[in-house]
């Protein structure tokens, strides 16, 4: 027998299956909510890793295409690497437990999500999400929860939780907040340039509709929960910290992390570690710890210059931003570039544009995401944070950063209407310290205008930090913090945005959650931050789209046929559209509704493309003047082309005023001549006249 818990949740029902599957983890739950199903599992090690200063979580999101009823593509017909989608969700999922686990705890945990069917109506990544709190809550393993997690959207004004697939269509909003049973834990959303207090109003009453989740997961622990096993604690010993300060005074670690070169403060750091090394070289226990400590040492040191002196390492004011440039068009022949510098941290991005065609294809759980236009991707190669190491291609952080600009940058991109386009922007790091994320999100807005990109508005993006003290409200929010601060601090805020709103936000915390001023503040300041880069720096650079594309980007031209003569334009086998595409060079894309673009590079060509097109789908009429190549030539007249697969015949007696013996004393093989329609031969075939052309 196995026990079972019902809520209803946002007008759907959610139930938690506990002890019916998977009973050898430490915790595992089957969750439905309506009919999305996902198996949920939390795991941990016996012993603890050896040789590591952190605290090593996995979490893995595995999408499955039975759960729609689908067999993968391609040879193999076996589900391959994660998708984008799999990864994003697995980040999400981590940002808000991985701070409620023992920051001392060393042992290897995985948080499995096997998705194994999907209603489209009920999200199977929000349902993931729920269950990895659940399982991990319910098993044995050290957890300060529950948390639970609500979707937001908003459709005409109006918040919707936990949206059905119709919602989201129509939604401005698509916001994800998970809370603890006191205050928000984490924040991802991606928006319609919202306005800063719509967001605040939608974080909070996601907040609301967390506290009954938890008083779910509260009766399903109360019944269902194991007791937490003790671990091994790797804490460093408050002895190792009373030895280190004899050695290097809080004076001299000050003096070390104060700078606001981190190359320098890196150097700072190795020397007094090597002191350190020496000091301790007997005792082999502090040796193992002295990574650790030297490290909790630069934290203490840090946050207290912060929160107690509002001194930051490198000098600058709480609300100061580092010095700002940018610049475009600094790598040619490439569609459009632009860089942004803050900093030490500087980013490239190069657009690049390209035929519908060229759009990316999805195969994935979600039924109505079938393709993404617009694609950001994201690099940061060792180099950029002064490190050597092979590239093995993008990891999850390199793919969450570029998922972050690219939901930043869609809302402000036109509709494909009013530019038939496949985007690409790629950010490469050229230096990084501190938010790369939000430095690209400038450049690639950047990038864009210089291709001539007409998007509705300008997004700029900028990270708040924040240094916590002994009680809620002791604490300072910190603008556009560098590595340090982030590495050694409570918050990574991330929010983009136009003048008018935010179009994206990703928070990342290290403590127990977020009091709504903290919030209210955090948000403030990046607005403030954010018009600051928008006006100051990147309209300076460029104000607006450029009105066309650079020379060296595609040309597309439009046009509407009816669907019904496609199959005309095509050809048999695609013989017709290929003998266009080979004579004129252009590529050429056809949607079901008969919206046809023609792709190239040069005007000439493209317009050439477009008239035999639009021979092809025409209905000849007596009195059309029309000019083609003679094809063909027979005793009785001669074939003339007007487009692939488009013929009509001129008799012998329509080509010469005068009388003629035979075809070829006017016409060759390869002429181009000039024809009128005479109707259709008794026969039903086109009829043309090439004497009367001129009448």
């Amino acid at each position: 027998m196995y026990k079972k818990y019902e809520m209803e949740l946002a007008g759907r029902t959610l139930r938690v299956d506990v002890d019916r599957v998977a009973k050898q983890a430490n915790g595992a739950v089957l969750m439905h909510y309506g009919d999305t199903t996902v198996l949920c599992t939390a795991t941990a090690s016996d012993k603890p890793r050896e040789g590591i200063d952190f605290f090593p979580l996995s979490v893995e999101y595995n999408e499955r295409l039975y759960a729609v009823g689908k067999i993968p593509g391609g040879f193999n017909k076996r589900e391959g690497k994660a998708s984008e989608n799999a990864i994003l969700t697995d980040r999400v999922i981590d940002r808000p437990m991985r701070p409620l686990f023992p920051k001392d705890y060393r042992n290897d945990v995985t948080l499995e999500n096997l998705v194994l069917s999907v209603d489209q109506d009920c999200s199977p990544e929000l349902t993931a999400m729920l269950g990895s709190a659940i399982a991990t809550c319910i098993s044995d393993i050290p957890f300060d929860g529950p948390i639970s997690t609500t979707q937001v959207g908003m459709v005409d004004g109006e918040f919707v939780f936990n949206p059905t697939a119709a919602q989201k269509e129509f939604s401005d909003l698509a916001l994800t907040v998970a809370s603890t049973k006191e205050k928000v834990i984490m924040i991802e959303a991606g928006a319609n340039e919202v306005p800063e207090d719509r967001m605040i109003e939608a974080i909070f009453a996601a907040h609301e509709l967390n506290q009954k989740v938890i008083e779910f997961i509260e009766t399903i622990v109360a019944e269902c929960g194991k007791p937490k096993h003790e671990y091994v604690s790797f804490a460093v010993p408050e002895e190792l910290f009373a030895a280190i300060q004899e050695i290097v005074t809080p004076e001299e670690m000050e003096a070390a992390v104060f700078t606001d070169e981190k190359l320098v403060r890196e150097e700072n750091i190795r020397r007094i570690t090597e002191k350190l090394e020496e000091a301790f070289a007997d005792n082999e226990e502090w040796l193992a710890k002295l990574g650790e400590a030297v490290y909790q040492y630069q934290k203490k040191t840090v946050r207290k210059m912060i929160l107690k002196d509002h001194k930051r390492p490198d000098g600058r004011a709480i609300d100061q931003i580092r010095p700002l440039a940018a610049e475009i068009d600094l790598i040619p022949r490439v569609h459009g570039s632009a860089m942004f510098t803050r900093g030490q941290t500087q980013i490239c991005t190069i657009a690049t544009l390209a035929p519908l065609a060229e759009a990316q294809r999805i195969d994935g759980l979600d039924e109505s995401e079938t393709s993404k236009r617009y694609m950001h991707h994201y690099n940061f190669p060792s180099y950029s944070v002064g490190e050597t190491r092979p590239s093995r291609g993008p990891g999850r952080r390199e793919i969450g950063h570029g998922a972050l600009a690219e939901r930043a940058l869609v809302p402000v991109l036109p509709s494909e209407a009013e530019f038939p386009y496949a985007i690409r922007t790629v950010s490469e790091t050229f230096e990084s310290n501190g938010s790369t994320s939000q430095a690209s999100v400038c450049a690639s807005s950047m990038s864009l205008m210089a291709a001539g990109v007409p998007i509705k508005a300008a997004v700029a993006g900028i990270s708040a930090g924040l240094v916590t003290g002994d009680t809620d409200d002791d604490y300072l929010v910190l603008t556009d913090i560098q590595g340090l601060e982030d590495f050694f601090g409570d918050m990574d805020f991330k929010v983009a945005g136009t003048h008018k709103g935010i179009t994206a936000i990703q928070m990342d915390i290290k403590i127990h959650g977020l009091t709504r001023a903290i919030v209210e503040e955090a948000i403030a300041a990046t607005k403030k931050a954010r018009t600051y880069i928008l006006d100051e720096v990147m309209a300076k650079a460029i104000a607006e789209p450029r009105p066309e594309v650079g020379p060296y980007a595609p040309k597309i031209i439009q046009m509407q046929i009816d669907p019904q003569k496609i199959g005309d334009v095509v050809g048999q086998r695609g013989k017709t559209i290929n003998a266009i595409i080979d004579e004129t060079g252009v590529k050429i894309d056809i949607t079901d509704d008969g919206a046809v673009s023609i792709c190239g590079v040069e005007a000439e060509s493209m317009e050439r493309a477009r008239k035999l097109i639009q021979t092809i789908v025409t209905d000849f009429e007596a009195g059309m003047v029309l000019e083609g190549k003679v094809v063909s030539i027979k005793e009785f007249g001669a074939f003339v082309e007007f487009a692939p697969g488009k013929e009509g015949m001129v008799h012998i007696s329509k080509i010469s005023k005068e009388r003629i013996k035979q075809v070829e004393d006017v016409l060759t093989l390869g002429d181009v001549v000039k024809v009128v329609c005479l109707g259709k031969d008794k026969m039903g075939r086109l009829s043309f006249s090439m004497k009367d052309v001129a009448e």
